[in-house]
């Protein structure tokens, strides 16, 4: 029995066991029939009737706002339905609490981590369910069986750390590590790869298989249509929350896929334009600092540069001293040819560089604030007159970004915590387009958005472009960064090993120089 199988055997119990046994594989175990939620008078999800087969690996589809988060939170029982049935190995449920989806054996890992930052990797793994001898909590056993557990899945991670101290794709993979310890029969992952590299998703896809093998059911939501197509039996499609098929991955393919999530073609998703490339406007001459070392690179008005690498390779790292918010301990940065010295974030946002972090929920938003406030919250000074805010601008100042970049929303006084993954986005890119920047840094920008969403950002870019700016792109999903950047740079261990033209290396070349083999 390996380290994983114990501990999830802990986790185990006889609702789990007996329901369990009944089902076999490839019948039913989980069905919704006529699934309905609404929220007053908006329908997140119209009657959808699915069902979801024991063992399978199951991936739903669908463009941001189609569905699929609210379809998440009544499976896990974080809400409760408005109508509709939901049957369990064949009897009916309420799925009425978390507690209920857990006793069953129904978790989630979620794109937005969940976890307790301020506790140890191996605190988190155990949360709930600590392993005490007469009254105390036995830490050091805890941590070294999740360092048993962790590195039984081959995750390359330190039970011992806090995890506020990983990068968010680390914190993802112990949100995943600690939802196979629960002894789980069916396991929902939503964008699962959105932080990670493809060397850490194919960990991931590896533990995936393992318990599909172990007559786990998984239902896989993502954007990324090939992965869809490299692990899923089967494919549903949420439109405008409605289920609009299902399909056996065998029988299908992207065209048909797209076309039922957004009723419509996309000629072009990387949308690429020809720009001539202008004046220098920022340059870095072997800058160091927490992360990253002696990296030399420039941005030209017009281009786009890109950075890849592996999660903690230092792309992240260098954008926020770049950034002025681990600010450099040494090496030179130039601004439109002059020498710069960026202590702060407002030093950089003096000089015209834009941030859109790779955490948007943590790091971009206010979540408990409105849209229109969140758009305005960096050009406050300019909607004001003297020490008053002018109600006027800054309504006007809203209602134009929400409606140069489609944001989905009745009104820019909704909260931004309401609106989907894309929307959010959206938000984080509108606030900055208000200021006005000539640099704008874009952290993981496409991550949980749907396809549509992309298209739409990556003409954002091409604008952006056109109007003189540079940008430096980070993306952890090579494809992105490959076919927009106009250069690439690759990095490993805090440094720079690679820099391309635009496809003048192959996937391959940069995937070798990011892992170093």
């Amino acid at each position: 029995m390996t380290s994983l199988e114990q501990v999830a055997h802990r986790h185990d119990d006889s609702l789990k066991k007996t329901e369990a046994n009944r089902v076999a594989p490839g019948s039913p175990i989980l069905e919704l029939k006529g699934l309905q939620k609404n929220y007053g008078y908006v329908q997140a999800l119209k009657p959808a009737t699915v069902t979801f087969l024991a063992g399978e690996i199951h991936a739903i589809v669908g463009e941001n706002g189609a569905g699929k988060s609210t379809l998440i939170k009544l499976l896990t029982g974080v809400i409760t339905r408005t109508a509709g049935e939901i049957f369990w190995c064949g009897q009916p449920v309420a799925l009425a609490t978390p507690n209920e989806a857990i006793a069953r054996g129904i978790n989630a890992v979620h794109q937005e981590v969940v976890l307790c930052p301020h506790l140890t990797v191996a605190a988190n793994l155990f949360l709930g369910d600590e392993i005490n001898r007469n009254g105390l909590m036995r830490k050091r056993q805890m941590e070294k069986t999740a360092q048993a557990v962790l590195d039984d899945l081959g995750f390359n991670l330190p039970a011992a750390s806090t995890l506020s101290s990983l990068t968010i794709g680390q914190q993802q993979l112990v949100a995943t590590a600690r939802a196979a310890m629960r002894g789980t029969q069916f396991l929902i992952f939503d964008e699962p790869t959105a932080y990670l590299t493809r060397q850490e998703s194919a960990q991931l896809f590896k533990l995936i298989r393992r318990l599909q093998s172990e007559g786990v059911t998984i239902v896989y939501i993502s954007h990324r249509m090939e992965e869809v197509f490299e692990l899923a039996d089967r494919v549903s499609v949420l439109r405008d929350g409605t289920h609009v098929g299902t399909r056996l991955v065998g029988e299908t393919n992207e065209t048909e896929l797209i076309a039922l999530m957004i009723n419509r073609s996309i000629e072009q998703i990387y949308h690429k334009v020809d720009i001539p490339l202008g004046e220098t406007i920022l340059e870095t001459r072997g800058l160091s600092g927490p992360g990253f070392e002696d990296v030399s690179l420039s941005v030209r008005a017009g281009e786009i540069v890109g950075l890849y690498g592996l999660i903690g390779a230092g792309r992240s790292e260098f954008a926020l001293g770049l950034y002025g918010r681990h600010p450099a301990t040494s090496g030179e940065i130039h601004w439109m040819d002059k020498k710069v010295d960026i202590r702060n974030e407002h030093a950089a946002m003096d000089l015209g560089i834009a941030l859109a972090p790779e955490s948007r929920r943590d790091q971009g938003l206010c979540l408990n604030l409105p849209i229109g406030l969140n758009i305005n919250l960096p050009v406050f000074r300019r909607l004001s007159r003297g020490p008053i805010i002018s109600h006027a601008l800054e309504s006007a100042n809203a209602d134009q970004q929400i409606r140069n970049l489609s944001i989905k929303t009745p009104s820019r006084r909704v909260l931004v915590s309401s609106m989907s993954g894309g929307n959010q986005q959206k938000v984080v890119i509108g606030k900055w387009l208000s200021h006005g920047a000539r640099l704008f840094i874009f952290d993981e920008p496409t991550v949980g958005v749907d396809v549509g969403t992309k298209a739409e950002i990556y003409r954002l870019f091409a604008m952006l472009l056109k109007e003189g700016a540079g940008i430096i792109l980070i993306s952890s999903y090579l494809p992105e960064v490959y076919e927009l950047a106009d250069r690439l740079h690759v990095f490993r261990r805090g440094r720079l090993v690679g820099s391309h033209d635009f496809h003048a290396a192959s996937h391959e070349d940069v995937l070798a120089e990011a892992i170093g083999v």
